[in-house]
């Protein structure tokens, strides 16, 4: 038999042990939200986690929250940011606070490839968890400010997305709060206590040794019009980060158009505490409910893809959430028709197509044929279609018969590109060799006319008659709409030489619900939308593709 002592021993040992092996007490939450912990969303480099915490009676799908917590990428938990996740799912959001992986075992980008992979992970998962996938925010500090920035402004980077799961969903976010990370590192270490003692372990060396990581490290080196909304909080005594960081980049998305707000803490350093941290809070959740809570109206678009994936695609804008696409030959022209139907160009089959709402064929026209470019289906059921090889433009009715022509050696061997019927019966059709735009009536005879300065040297893609009767014009060399009276005289210009927009070539466009003009820029790869100023609104770069025409759809 043990002595006393012996058996209070080993009954403590057998109780503590029994304790260790139980799974720990789940967090306090507030009464009004659920939390589910350790959910793996990666094993690159280990078993990475995340917790959730969300609305206990929520309905529907709500915006939700990546939460990244600092530490110098080599210290920190998430489980720092559960009061905050607790207090955003009492708003209605979910949010995540995710773990990553940490210096001096895991370099940059290990941190920022876990950062989107939780990212991806969320939209993957987002009907499990009640969230809305076009609708997710992230929010960090120091260090996992940084990591919440570039998520921010690297969506389209693929080197930053690692070989974590999920890789067929997108890492975008819609909005960025950043507390106080940095965002030049080659400007670090002359303001920071411990830049120099921090960063080599993460970046693999010091500035002086490694300055090109250092540079693409730095979000603002990654800044472009494509950013994602962002608010940055810093204390203008931040000893570690210097307020400047932010400074630097806030005014470097602004000039980007980015929005992009900037709030500063007078006296505070790194680490809001009391009513600075209570006001950073407010700041932040207004930040949300502006960019998360209120669904910005989208407009569904038809866009046409000359590029080498060579489809027409539906879209919405200025969300760019893609819902089909067709194959259609690399051909130039597209146009929205009732009931969800379309009307496209196929320039290498020869053919005009139109598809219904599930995508299948029901009518094509071909017969004579030799590079159609522009297809537009008119009110009375005919088809105009123009040939930029042969020179001619005609209108095809529902049997496929000829109804109108009218063709010319000047318009031949591919110096037309698009042709559309106007309100009042007559065609205007886009000369681009030499930029001009001529209108014809029924009976073939040209009544108007207009020509671009320099019109040698330029290119027109299209002509669209507005209501007031002056036509608006995309020309290139250099990129350009115009918009022109009757009389010829320009009226309104946008992009051009002037240098507060510039476009590579402006080809297809297309009148907004809200009035604003659509413009493709098609060398350029974006999609640039402006008021009736010619103020930049929203842009979008289109990356591999390469778009020649839009429309709304009907």
């Amino acid at each position: 038999m043990l002595p006393v002592m012996s058996r209070s021993i080993l009954l403590f040992l057998l109780i503590g042990c029994a304790a260790f092996a139980q799974t720990p007490a789940p967090p306090q939450m507030p009464a009004g939200v659920t939390w589910t912990g350790n959910i793996e969303y990666s094993n690159v480099g280990g078993k990475m986690e995340m917790d959730i915490v969300r609305p206990k009676n929520q309905t529907g799908a709500s915006p939700a929250v990546l939460l990244i917590h600092g530490g110098g990428f080599r210290a920190g938990t998430r489980q720092s940011y559960l009061a905050q996740a607790a207090r955003l799912a009492e708003r209605g959001y979910v949010a995540a606070t995710a773990s990553y992986r940490l210096a001096p075992k895991n370099q940059f980008p290990s941190s920022l490839e876990d950062a989107k992979a939780a990212v991806r992970f969320l939209r993957a998962n987002a009907s499990k968890y009640g969230i809305d996938p076009d609708r997710i925010g992230a929010w960090g500090g120091s260090a996992g400010g940084h990591l919440v920035l570039m998520l921010g402004l690297t969506a389209d980077v693929a080197e930053f997305e690692g070989t974590g799961p999920n890789r067929e969903f997108s890492s975008k976010v819609q909005c960025v709060i950043n507390y106080y990370g940095p965002t030049d590192f080659t400007q670090s270490y002359s303001k920071s206590v411990d830049a120099a003692q921090v960063l080599p372990l993460w970046l693999g060396g010091h500035l002086d040794q490694n300055r090109k990581i250092h540079q693409k490290a730095s979000p603002l080196n990654w800044v472009t019009p494509n950013a994602a909304p962002t608010l940055s909080l810093h204390g203008t005594k931040d000893a570690y980060v210097a307020f400047e960081h932010s400074v630097m980049l806030t005014d470097r998305l602004l000039n980007a158009g980015v929005e992009a707000e900037l709030e500063s803490f007078s006296g505070a350093g790194h680490g809001l505490k009391g009513a600075d941290a209570e006001r950073a809070e407010v700041l932040s959740i207004a930040f949300l409910d502006r960019y998360l809570k209120s669904n910005p109206p989208q407009t569904r678009l038809l866009l046409s893809d000359h590029g080498m994936k060579g489809e027409i695609i539906s879209m919405d804008w200025p969300s760019g959430k893609i819902y089909w696409s067709k194959k259609n030959g690399r051909g130039h022209d597209v146009q929205s028709l009732p009931n969800g139907h379309a009307l496209f160009t196929i320039a290498p089959e020869k053919r005009v197509v139109e598809i219904d709402d599930k995508q299948q064929e029901v009518w094509s026209y071909g017969v004579g044929l030799e590079h159609p470019l522009s297809a537009q289906r008119l009110a009375n059921g005919n088809t105009l279609i123009g040939d930029a090889r042969l020179g001619r433009v005609i209108e095809v009715s529902p049997d496929k018969k000829i109804v109108w022509k009218y063709e010319s050696l000047n318009l031949a061997n591919m110096r037309m590109r698009h042709s559309n019927r106007t309100d009042k019966g007559t065609t205007l059709i886009a000369e681009e060799a030499i930029a001009k735009i001529i209108e014809v009536d029924q009976a073939g005879k040209i009544i108007w006319q207009w020509q671009a300065p320099n019109g040698e040297q330029r290119r027109a893609y299209q002509a669209i008659r507005l209501p007031n009767g002056n036509t608006l014009i995309s020309i290139s060399d250099p990129g350009e709409v115009v918009e022109v009276t009757p009389a010829g005289a320009i009226v309104r210009s946008i992009a051009g030489i002037k240098m507060d927009l510039q476009f590579g070539w402006a080809s297809g466009m297309t009148i907004l619900p809200n009035g604003n003009i659509l413009i493709v820029d098609y060398t350029g790869r974006r999609l640039v939308e402006v008021d009736g100023k010619g103020k930049l609104v929203n842009e979008m770069r289109t990356g591999e593709r390469t778009f020649a025409s839009i429309d709304v759809v009907k």
